[in-house]
Order: structure tokens, then sequence, then C-alpha cells
């Protein structure tokens, strides 16, 4: 990964992968292992997908939670990103070999680096239904964007965004981790109704 400016922690987009019915606990509990294994200081300001994927309520319920965009991008445009796990499975399925690699650098933007490459969800006596995988923007050693990175196009991107809101949005000086991937900091207390996966 590259480094980042002292005390900045990075902001990275998470694209996802989701099969129908995908719960949304099963998405968070993969950024949160995810993002835990890349940078536990960094923050996920963004979830991208392909557009055939964007109306799933696990997807959705996840953004929600995180307090951040849900993203999508035509199978198309995400099938021209060059990206280093392209999936038949994801091909024959949505119509791009590459779903959670190719969204999570188109809309990290351009110059773009893959922080995580894909990574499956590992539910318990079932099948995963769930990948995904980080990006954000290539920075120097001097705290420099750089330019023309692995996968991320410099035309702009045909995205939609699809803005939630959070009921919880992380409140300040909460602990960044928890924040980050939508659970409550370890001394905060939680109010209101459990939602149900």
């Amino acid at each position: 990964m590259s480094r980042r400016a002292a005390g900045e922690p990075a902001a990275l987009v998470a694209g996802v992968g989701a099969g129908r019915g995908v719960p949304v606990g099963e998405v968070l509990e993969l950024l949160g292992a995810t993002l835990a294994a890349v940078d536990p200081a960094a923050r996920i300001v963004a979830l991208a997908t392909v557009a055939a994927r964007a109306a799933e309520p696990g997807l959705l319920g996840a953004a929600r939670r995180l307090g951040v965009p849900l993203r999508s991008f035509p199978a198309a445009q995400l099938a021209a990103v060059r990206v280093p796990a392209p999936s038949a499975a994801a091909a024959a399925a949505v119509g791009t070999p590459s779903v959670a690699e190719a969204a999570a650098l188109l809309a990290a933007g351009p110059g773009a680096e893959l922080l995580a490459g894909k990574r499956k969800s590992a539910p318990r006596g079932r099948p995963a239904r769930a990948t995904c995988a980080l990006a954000g923007p290539a920075v120097t050693d001097q705290g420099g964007v750089t330019a023309g990175r692995e996968g991320a196009v410099e035309a702009p991107a045909q995205a939609a965004d699809i803005v939630m809101t959070s009921s919880n949005p992380p409140r300040r000086g909460t602990d960044r981790r928890s924040a980050a991937v939508g659970g409550p900091a370890p001394d905060s207390t939680t109010t209101g109704t459990k939602e149900t996966q």
C-alpha cells in the first residue's frame, strides 16, 4: 500500500459484488475484515457496484449503515477496466468479469490503485454471497497523488450515485475503525430498533 501523509487516514472506496439476497451483515463483516487487513485507520467513503446489483437490499443497507453513497456502473464500463482477478462466473452473472475490483477502481477515480484485491465473504454454513475490493488514490512518499496507475481510466465515469442517509451517523470522537464499517464505538451505546438482515 502507498504511504500517506503523516496523520492523514486513507479515504478508500469499496467495490462490492453481491449475490441476490446477500444479508447486510455479511457485507459489513466482509468490509470490516478487509479494511482491518489493509489499514485499520482508513475509512470507507463510498461503496461501488455493478448497475445490475444497485437495488440489492444488502448493498443498500450496508451503504445506509456506513452513511456513504452506493455508486453503480454499467457492466460494459466495468468490463473495460483491467483487473488482476477477472471471473468467468461474474461475467456470466452480470456481464462483466469484475465487479468488486473494477467498481472500486472506477469509483476511486483517475489514477486510483487497488489496495486490496477481491476477497470473498466467509459466512458459516452457506456459500459466500459477497466480494469486495478496496481502492484509493495512489499517493507518493511526499503525499502527492500520482496519475496513470493501473485500472482507473482518465475519462469521467458514467456512475449513478444512490445517496443513503444514516439514522445513526458516526459521531465525532468515536472510534474511527468502528465508524468506518458502521459499528458502534466500543464505549458508546446504541438505541433504536435492530435491523433484520
